[in-house]
């Protein structure tokens, strides 16, 4: 596995925290806090289109 950069965690309230990572091969990579060798890893774009999904309220329904 490449070396991954991780950025500092994102905590929502009363949840789990999450964090974001990118590698020197331009994957980016999204794990639990303190899970980090569990990460779940595809493309920059892959990632980004997730987030942007979420963020759309896309995924509401999953709650």
């Amino acid at each position: 596995m490449s070396h991954i950069t991780w950025e500092a965690p994102f905590c929502g309230e009363g949840n789990n925290c999450f964090r974001l990572g990118t590698d020197a091969d331009g994957k980016a990579y999204i794990a639990v806090a303190g899970q980090e060798e569990l990460a779940i890893t595809d493309s920059h774009d892959a990632l980004r289109t997730l987030i942007l999904d979420i963020k759309a309220g896309k995924a509401d329904h999953l709650l």
